[in-house]
């Protein structure tokens, strides 16, 4: 059980425990003369194979943190046991050691740099060698979704260095403080250089003795937090902000095909269901082109069945009552438009919210309400999508696409123009690789800073 876990974390420490800035502060000071003591003798390539080890170690049935993640409830870890077990799986399936090497060579060259001055040939030339440093100590603000992006959030600092201290959403350190405990266990040096802790959101007493000793700041959440969040932070101290994001997925006519839309269709399923559809890079809506073989319309239905079987096989799980009204509230509306008109049609579960499909005509871009709650439109071309979907140009993260090849060039570049960071196949929308630039920007390379030695 959780409550045998030592108390290496402020998020371990019982509830009625009292978070003060006095606390806090000596935390991220301990936390940065630990950075001194431990991760100054720790090289890349050790920490490389550390996480590679810890990756494989949680996609192992027989890891006791995986076995406390995936054996606790759902009021704890958010989400049904078999959706959790698959998107842990997909998680940690991407996170090997030449995946995080690559990572590392994306933004830096050569994972040396981290270690100490190293030089190109044209560097070497002009007589320089470089290298690269992370922050003294990396705040972490987290959303409350998803255990990933903290997760990946917690991976990077460790890959440039960092000491860290992790500020959980309310109800959501559950994960997170699995994985801390699963990397204290490994090493515990650089597990000495992590902090978790929760809060409230707002109390702005506690984040400002965060604020006052880090050098950076990553934080998750709505435009309007970070906006709030940057204008407290001192001066000189890094921020790099992750807003809300919308994504969805666009099929071309010629997979609409009786060969290929039944896999299609699989595939969408996948990524509807991924993580109850509560990330950013979740589908909230299929644009689909008319005159193919398959009518989006019959799409629609072929998805409907396919998440009717997930859902057997990999139930949501129970919702909050918000949320279920919010559903039953939004399912009532398409049945009147339905009863209404020939152009809207709906699929749902019998008796609860589960998931829901709908399909409509109208081709304006609609907002999903999540959980496993799915539009469906027809367009004419992707030209008309664009203009369709006009009011999210420049707030999607991905987008899932399925299009002979010479279309879908032309489709990304349009795409990419238009605001879009990710393109990639449908059935993959929430399975991103790791060198995935998380809206468009350095992973690594926005964390450090340079120097560079001339000779």
């Amino acid at each position: 059980m959780m409550d045998d876990l030592p108390n290496y974390f402020l998020l371990d420490t019982q509830p009625e425990a009292q978070l003060t800035p006095g606390i806090i502060t000596e935390a991220c000071r301990q936390l940065k003369r630990n950075r001194v003591q431990y991760l100054r003798d720790i090289s890349t390539e050790q920490v490389v194979t550390l996480i590679a080890q810890l990756a494989d170690n949680w996609r192992d049935d027989l890891f006791p943190f995986r076995k406390l993640a995936l054996n606790s409830s759902q009021d704890e870890t958010g989400f049904s046991k078999p959706s959790l077990t698959r998107g842990l799986d997909q998680f940690f399936g991407r996170i090997t050691e030449e995946s995080l090497y690559n990572l590392i060579a994306q933004d830096f060259g050569d994972p040396r740099r981290l270690d100490g001055p190293l030089g190109t040939p044209e560097e070497r030339a002009d007589n320089r060698t470089s290298m690269v440093r992370g922050p003294e100590l990396i705040g972490h603000i987290t959303a409350g979704n998803l255990p990933c992006p903290t997760l990946m959030s917690m991976i990077h600092g460790l890959l440039v260095g960092s000491a860290q201290f992790v500020k959980c959403a309310k109800g959501a350190g559950f994960i997170p403080r699995l994985f801390a405990h699963s990397l204290y266990d490994a090493h515990s040096k650089l597990g000495a250089c992590l902090e978790l802790a929760m809060w409230p959101g707002g109390e702005h007493p506690l984040e400002a003795a965060l604020f006052d000793e880090t050098d950076c700041v990553m934080a998750m959440g709505r435009d309007e937090t970070l906006v709030q969040i940057r204008s407290r932070l001192p001066e000189g101290t890094r921020f790099l902000g992750h807003s809300h994001k919308v994504s969805f997925g666009y099929i071309h006519r010629d997979m609409l095909s009786r060969a290929m839309a039944r896999d299609l269709a699989k595939k969408a399923a996948q990524d509807v269901a991924t993580w109850n559809q509560l990330g950013c890079l979740s589908p909230q809506l299929f644009y689909l082109e008319r005159n193919g073989a398959i009518r989006p319309e019959m799409f629609a239905e072929m998805l409907a069945e396919e998440i009717d079987i997930l859902e057997q096989e990999e139930p949501r799980g129970d919702i909050s009552m918000e949320d279920a009204a919010a559903i039953s509230h939004r399912r009532d509306f398409y049945e009147l438009r339905a009863a209404n008109t020939g152009d809207v049609r709906q699929w749902k579960s019998e008796g609860c919210t589960s998931w829901t499909v709908v399909f409509e005509e109208e081709p304006l871009f609609a907002s999903s309400c999540l959980n496993r709650f799915i539009h469906i439109k027809s367009v004419n071309d992707f030209d008309e999508m664009q203009r369709v979907a006009e009011m999210v140009r420049g707030q999607v993260s991905t987008v899932g696409l399925a299009a002979p090849k010479n279309d879908a060039e032309e489709m990304v570049k349009a795409l990419a123009h238009w605001g879009v960071t990710r393109v990639c196949p449908i059935g993959q929308m929430q399975n991103p690789p790791m060198g995935w630039r998380h809206d468009g920007r350095p992973t690594l390379g926005d964390l450090v800073t340079w120097t560079d030695w001339e000779q």
